[in-house]
């Protein structure tokens, strides 16, 4: 049988992927208006929010219960027991508004009475007691679908959560194999949903940031705004996902980061189609994967002829050999930490959890 904690993970892996709302969820105004009301109210009405997401979750795990019967004594469930077991740690986990341990434990909704439209207990304001018991009778008389109400709960309270600013650690006094083995942290955790990706490439961007000021060949360069993650380089325009252009426009150099996907002779030619009319000096392609056992001769041969054919530099290297690189061609390696910082706080690509990893790599670290 399907756990509770596995529904709530796939529940919240589906959430963090949805960007249209009006298009995933088919549901009315009115049990989308419920959802709603429950999210605003959630920080000062915390155990309403565990008991409806507990419900749902039981729903979607036993789907013949009887949701509004919520504890042993007049139904076939324990509310508080999954809760406690289940929900108000994953509540926790993912920073949402949450109870010390469980929404049981409020007066206005441990009364061993179903939750119907007639529940006496006093939740406050009259608003949230609406929308918390019409919900219910929505999944449990109505057949509204519980894993979608579930789902869109999940994608509100992870944009309110990520609406907050988090204050981002930005320590000073790394040395350059403290940063690299930080960034091989925050790049590798065991992240749940999108977002890892996009780190190495923030990295390399905040090492370029930085370069700019500091290496005589970038002179008279500029280096282009980051596209979305999700754009194209064919749609952006870009070459790749850095690029530096020349003081004519021209793409100079450009840089292409792949996370845990190890570099081929068909990624280099694919690479090539990109900058090939432009006039390019060099062209990177930097990935974290462990190169060791690739097949570097048809990579070389690559490289060579594009060599030949367009004169430029393509070069095939890691993503923490050239960081490590970068950084020691700076004067103060601890302007790195600030760019990548600010990046990663101002990305839209960089979730939460990538950034409450952040502080939490920091706070383990030992200087």
């Amino acid at each position: 049988m399907t756990n509770y904690r596995q529904i709530l993970d796939d529940t919240y892996s589906s959430a963090e992927q949805i960007q249209n709302v009006d298009e995933t969820f088919t549901f009315s105004k009115e049990v989308k208006g419920y959802i709603e009301t429950i999210v605003d109210k959630a920080e000062n009405n915390k155990a309403v929010l565990a008991v409806i997401i507990t419900l749902m979750a039981h729903k979607i795990v036993v789907p013949e219960d009887d949701i509004r019967y919520h504890q042993k004594d007049i139904g076939n469930f324990s509310g508080r027991t999954i809760d406690s077991k289940f929900i108000t740690p994953f509540i926790k986990e993912k920073n949402f508004p949450a109870m010390a341990e469980s929404g049981w434990l409020t007066r206005s909704l441990e009364q061993k009475v179903p939750y119907d439209l007639n529940y006496p207990g006093a939740i406050k304001p009259t608003s949230l007691k609406n929308a918390f018991l019409r919900l219910i009778n929505e999944v449990q008389a109505n057949g509204v679908d519980a894993k979608s109400i579930l789902t869109y709960f999940f994608v509100l309270l992870i944009r309110q959560r990520d609406s907050h600013n988090i204050d981002l650690a930005k320590p000073h006094s790394l040395s350059i194999s403290n940063i690299i083995e930080v960034l091989h942290q925050h790049f590798d955790y065991p992240y749940i949903g999108h977002g890892a990706s996009r780190l190495p490439t923030l990295a390399i961007y905040a090492a370029y940031e930085c370069m700019m000021k500091e290496v005589s060949r970038f002179h008279d360069k500029q280096l282009c705004p980051l596209e979305s993650h999700t754009s194209a380089d064919s749609q952006s325009g870009q070459i790749g996902d850095i690029q530096i252009n020349d003081i004519n426009g021209e793409a100079f150099e450009g840089v292409e980061i792949k996370h845990n996907i190890e570099i081929t002779k068909d990624l280099v030619e694919h690479a090539y189609t990109k900058f090939m009319s432009q006039h390019t000096n060099r062209y990177y392609l930097l990935t974290t994967a462990d190169m060791s056992k690739a097949d570097w001769s048809p990579i070389e041969e690559e490289i060579k002829s594009i060599a030949r054919k367009h004169g430029s530099q393509v070069i095939v290297n890691g993503v923490y050999t050239s960081l490590k690189y970068y950084l020691r061609l700076l004067s103060d390696p601890s302007d790195f930490i600030e760019h990548y910082v600010n990046l990663m706080k101002n990305d839209e690509n960089v979730k939460y959890p990538q950034q409450a990893a952040w502080n939490e790599i920091i706070s383990k670290l030992n200087l």
